[in-house]
């Protein structure tokens, strides 16, 4: 066994204790406790997520219908080359958006992404969706309990949902 002495033991004696004092601070904070709570108040919309068309989508994320509205910009190719990453984004002028999403009327499923919108953010979503063939595609905003919505049509060439 040998003994270090001189500097180089002290400054050993430094770092170590200095790690330590780092973990046993570490061990005292909360880390991820909001988000965790943040997260448990918010309902994954299952049901809304299994629905084969749009307007039961609608009806069981939202609860009401959407009348459309030239307020709601939605962005999407008209034509996609593949159909495994359709690139699509909404913006809205419409004042207490609380939320947006997004759905792909001859996919599978029609509920293609959800977003809740935080107050006092600027309301733009940008995604890349899985479309399985030429479809329409739904942008539904939720503005001061209201329901508002755009639609494009994209032709889809190669790709998607069925391969």
């Amino acid at each position: 066994m040998t003994t270090t002495t001189g500097p180089l033991a002290t400054r050993r004696l430094i770092l170590q204790g200095a790690a330590s004092v780092a973990l046993l601070g570490l061990g005292n904070l909360p880390f991820a406790a909001t988000s965790a709570r943040a997260a448990a108040n918010d309902k994954y919309p299952d049901e809304a997520f299994k629905q084969k068309n749009e307007a039961d989508a609608i009806k069981a994320l939202y609860g009401k219908t959407a009348e459309p509205s030239d307020k709601v910009k939605l962005d999407a190719p008209e034509i996609a080359e593949n159909g495994g990453v359709v690139p699509v984004s909404v913006t809205t002028t419409l004042d207490k958006v609380s939320a947006i999403s997004f759905l792909v009327t001859e996919n599978p499923y029609a509920l293609a992404a959800s977003y809740k919108i935080a107050e006092g953010t600027i309301p733009g979503v940008a995604n890349r969706l899985k479309m399985a063939k030429t479809t329409k595609l739904v942008a539904i905003v939720e503005a001061d309990g209201k329901l508002y919505s755009a639609t494009k049509e994209v032709k889809v060439t190669v790709g998607g949902c069925g391969g």
